[in-house]
């Protein structure tokens, strides 16, 4: 069960994590103790936080030692607003190229750019991050940010 806090109900927050196309910003531990952050695309399924990255990357060995993890997913332009939480996290290695498809489908639209057919190339590598969330906060400054946002 998630708890939930902050302005937004359940709902504005599903559709927050449907509609936003912002990379995630991932905390976990390192070896050392030191907390670090990645940047990830995502998607939001079935009350999990799905994201893709190569089975060699650094963030996977962390998360296999260590599955606790932080995230936070806004936007950096005003008006601020967005979801932040805790949850674990586990690793996928069935589901990294079906991920990786639906990340690239979702954020760049089509898997027809040079960027994508790259990442495509390095498919059979990937991996799923499946996060799984404890805990989610929302925070929405939108009204006291109006005048601000106007301007931009």
């Amino acid at each position: 069960m998630t708890r939930l806090s902050g302005p937004w109900p359940t709902a504005e927050v599903q559709q927050f994590l449907a509609d936003a196309t912002i990379p995630l910003r991932l905390a976990y531990t390192t070896d050392s103790g030191w907390p670090s952050v990645v940047s990830l695309w995502f998607v939001h399924r079935d009350g999990a936080i799905w994201c893709a990255t190569q089975a060699t990357a650094n963030i996977v060995r962390h998360l296999r030692r260590d599955p606790r993890c932080g995230f936070e997913i806004a936007p950096d332009r005003p008006p601020y607003r967005g979801v932040r939480g805790q949850g674990r996290a586990e690793i996928d290695a069935t589901q990294g190229e079906a991920i990786l498809r639906e990340l690239i489908a979702r954020y760049l639209g089509s898997s027809t750019s040079s960027f994508a057919r790259w990442l495509l190339r390095r498919a059979g590598n990937e991996v799923a991050i499946r996060i799984v969330p404890a805990t989610l906060a929302t925070w929405d400054y939108t009204e006291r940010m109006r005048d601000i946002s106007a301007e931009r």
